[in-house]
Order: C-alpha cells, then sequence, then structure tokens
C-alpha cells in the first residue's frame, strides 16, 4: 500500500480530531472547527461502533498521526511486542523515536510532513552527520541539528515563530538559537502527548 497524497483534511475528519497534519494551518484554518461530520456523503450518519470498530479506529488514528504505512507500522509493533515492559508503551515509545517526530518536537518543522521533507533532502544532521531516513530512530545521546544552511528558510523560521513556545517534551533538550536537540532519555507514556488508547491498538494485532 502506497502512502496517501488525498486530501489531509479528511483524515482528520474521519478520526474527529486534529491530527496536525497541514502545520500552521491547522491552527488557524482548521476544517473541523466548521465542519464536524465524518467524509463522504453518508458522513451524517453515526453508526454504532463494534468493539473491532473501536479498535480499528485507535490503530488508524495513531498510524496517521505519526504518517506511517500499515506494513512500517506492523514491523514497529512486532518490535514492541519482544521488548521488555508494556507492548503499548514500547510502541508509542518507538514511533517517538522516529527522526521525522523527533524534528517535529523540537519544534524545527511545521508538521511531521514538513520535518520529512527536510529530512529526505539532507538538511537535518544527526551527530554531525546527515541521516535522509525519515524512520532513523534517535537513541539517548544523539544531537539533532538543521544544516546551517537552512537555519534562515522561511519555513524553518515560520516554525520556530509558531512552536518556538511550545513546550518541548522532557526526554528531549532544544537549543533554539543553534538549532539544535539532544535526547536526554527515552519517552516513557506520560511524556507522548497523543490521544490514542494504545491498548486498543495492541488488542486490534493481537486478535
Amino acid at each position: 500500500m502506497g502512502r496517501y497524497i488525498g486530501p489531509v483534511c479528511r483524515l482528520c475528519r474521519r478520526e474527529g480530531i486534529k491530527l496536525f497534519l497541514k502545520g500552521e494551518k491547522c491552527l488557524t484554518k482548521c476544517i473541523l472547527d466548521r465542519r464536524r461530520k465524518l467524509p463522504g456523503q453518508h458522513g451524517e450518519l453515526r453508526r454504532k461502533l463494534t468493539e473491532y470498530g473501536k479498535r480499528l479506529r485507535e490503530k488508524q488514528k495513531l498510524r496517521r498521526i505519526y504518517n506511517v504505512r500499515e506494513e512500517q507500522f506492523i514491523r514497529y509493533f512486532e518490535m514492541a511486542t519482544k521488548m521488555s515492559g508494556n507492548t503499548g508503551e514500547n510502541f508509542l515509545q518507538i514511533l517517538e523515536r522516529r527522526l521525522d517526530n523527533v524534528v517535529y518536537r523540537l519544534g524545527f518543522s511545521l508538521s511531521r510532513n514538513h520535518a520529512r521533507q527536510l529530512i529526505v533532502h539532507g538538511h537535518i544532521l544527526v551527530n554531525g552527520k546527515v541521516v535522509d531516513i525519515p524512520s532513523y530512530l534517535v537513541d539517548v545521546g544523539d544531537v539533532i541539528t538543521v544544516k546551517e544552511d537552512m537555519r534562515e528558510n522561511p519555513d524553518v523560521q515560520r516554525a520556530l515563530e509558531i512552536r518556538g513556545d511550545w513546550t518541548v517534551p522532557a526526554w528531549l533538550d532544544r537549543n533554539s538559537s543553534s538549532l539544535t536537540g539532544r535526547v536526554l532519555a527515552l519517552p516513557i507514556r506520560d511524556q507522548i502527548d497523543v490521544p490514542v488508547d494504545e491498548n486498543l491498538v495492541v488488542e486490534f494485532y493481537s486478535r
């Protein structure tokens, strides 16, 4: 299955929450502020979800927040099951450690899609070396930096302007002047701000 390239606002309407897929527009012109119904001609109909439906919706919501394809999502789940501890929390931790998510969490990009673009074009350094793989998993002690020639880029500057005052998760540290971030620790559940019941996602894949 290829990456979704359709209208992303449709995804937010389907899940009923802001997924912050369009950066600045999600803060100023979100369609959910004026159109809450589900997409499609039968969007007005609200059917009661089955237990399977509830688990499916949580899985889809989580996958769309991090913009991960299904095959890769399943691989992450399999990784989480092999780790010690709570599988759901392990799953979220793996997703949070993705480089595109870390760049977004540090406030260097307007959205995870924008972060992905910066990474693929070679504008992000990890420990002083270019990493152009958005799914790269950061580890404790890694230093993430925006390349010097991109620091005055209008989109990066706009991201800092809009998201500069947002609280950086406690497991990360940010230096806004040098556009550098450091991974202080691996994230725990209380530090992962996603409106998802990860236990339902685990149940979906464990059925």
